[in-house]
C-alpha cells in the first residue's frame, strides 16, 4: 500500500533516520505506574501502565532487541496515545526492566509464551476492553509470530509490527556487512554484558542450578556475530538445535498467512538492519496483514519535518491513526 511518509529533507540517509530518536529525542515526561506479574515458572514481567487512571482501550507495546519500557520510540508513543486517551502498556521482557530476572530464561526474537501470558492475564482483568498490541523490531518479529500461531483464537482489535525482521537468518548476514557492524557491534556488546550481569546475579541469589546454564553456554567475549551469539546462547538456552532450527523456526515471514487481526507493518526499504529479500510479497499475507512500505526511513526511524528543531515523528502519528480506525471507544 502507499504510504503518506517523506523522509525530513535534513535526514534522508538511513542511518541518520535510525540513530536521531536515540541520540536527541527528548521526550516529555510521563506519570507511569509499574506491575509486576509473577509468571507461571515463578519468575516476574514488569509492565509501565501510562493514562492509567482511564476505562478507555487498551494497547500494549512491545520493544525490542536490547531495548526497554525507557525506549524512546516506547516513550514517544506513549506520549502519543496518552494525547488521544487511549491507555498503554509496556511489557519489559526478562531482565529489560532495569531488575534482573531470577532465571536463566532471557529473551529471543521467536519467544511468545511471555506476550501470550500478559495477554491472557490482560484479557481476564478486562474481559470487554478493545487491546491492540504494536511490536517494534524484534518484538515485532515476536508479535507476528504469536499472532500467527494464534489465529482466531485472540480477542484483538488490530496489531501494528514496525521494522520488523521477518527472516532472521537475512538479517544477520546483513549486520555482517558495511556500516551495519557498528550496530552489530554495539548490540553484541549489550546482550554480552546482559548474560553475564545475569549470571552474577543468580550466583548472587545462590541460584547455582540456573546460573550453570548461563555458564554452559561458555566465554561469550570473542563473539563477533549474531550467528555465533544465537548458536551458543539462545538456541542452548532455548533447546533449539543450532542457530539454523532457531532461525527457522522464529522468523514470522511464515506466519503471516495465519494471522487473523487486522494488522499494519510498517517497513522502510533503507532499513540498515535488513535486505530486500527479507520483506515478505502480497501472496505471503493474510488478507487482513496491510504491508506499508517506505523507500526512507531506517530502522524504527520514520521522521519528517521541515525544521530540524522541530522533527515530526510520523511513524506516532501513522500508528495511532492506524489503531483509531480499529479501536472503539
Amino acid at each position: 500500500m502507499n504510504s503518506t511518509f517523506k523522509p525530513a529533507w535534513w535526514l534522508k540517509n538511513c542511518h541518520g533516520q535510525t540513530l536521531f530518536s536515540t541520540l536527541f529525542r527528548r521526550v516529555p515526561a510521563l506519570e507511569l505506574h509499574r506491575e509486576r506479574l509473577v509468571t507461571p515458572d515463578g519468575d516476574f514481567l514488569d509492565i509501565d501502565w501510562c493514562n492509567v487512571h482511564s476505562d478507555s482501550p487498551l494497547v500494549v507495546l512491545l520493544h525490542g532487541l536490547s531495548g526497554s519500557s525507557k525506549s524512546s520510540y516506547i516513550l514517544g508513543l506513549q506520549h502519543a496515545l496518552q494525547k488521544n486517551n487511549i491507555r498503554s502498556v509496556a511489557l519489559n521482557f526478562r531482565g529489560c526492566s532495569g531488575e534482573h530476572n531470577n532465571t536463566s530464561r532471557c529473551y529471543h526474537s521467536g519467544e511468545t509464551e511471555d506476550i501470550d501470558f500478559l495477554y491472557h492475564t490482560l484479557r481476564n482483568r478486562e474481559p470487554h476492553t478493545h487491546f491492540s498490541v504494536v511490536g517494534f523490531s524484534l518484538g515485532a518479529n515476536m508479535l507476528l509470530k504469536w499472532l500467527g500461531e494464534k489465529g482466531h483464537s485472540v480477542n484483538l482489535s488490530s496489531a501494528v509490527a514496525v521494522s520488523t525482521p521477518f527472516l532472521l537468518s537475512l538479517c544477520a548476514n546483513k549486520l555482517d556487512n558495511g556500516f551495519s557492524k557498528l550496530y552489530r557491534a554495539n548490540l553484541l556488546g549489550e546482550l554480552k554484558t546482559y548474560i553475564n550481569d545475569k549470571y552474577l546475579h543468580l550466583q548472587k541469589q545462590g541460584n547455582f542450578s540456573e546460573a550453570q546454564k548461563i555458564k554452559q553456554c561458555g566465554d561469550l567475549a570473542n563473539i563477533t556475530s549474531f550467528w555465533e551469539y544465537d548458536n551458543r546462547v539462545v538456541a542452548k538456552l532455548y533447546d533449539f538445535k543450532d542457530v539454523h532450527d532457531y532461525y527457522a523456526k522464529a522468523s514470522s515471514r511464515r506466519f503471516l498467512k495465519s494471522i487473523a487481526v487486522p494488522t499494519l507493518l510498517i517497513h522502510a526499504q533503507d532499513d540498515p538492519f535488513m535486505t530486500a529479500e527479507v520483506v515478505p510479497s502480497v501472496s505471503e499475507l493474510a488478507s487482513c496483514v496491510k504491508l506499508e512500505l517506505t523507500k526512507h526511513g531506517g530502522h524504527v526511524g520514520f521522521i519528517s519535518g521541515k525544521n530540524p528543531l522541530r522533527p515530526v515523528y510520523w511513524l506516532e502519528d501513522r500508528i495511532v491513526a492506524f489503531l483509531k480506525e480499529n479501536l472503539t471507544f
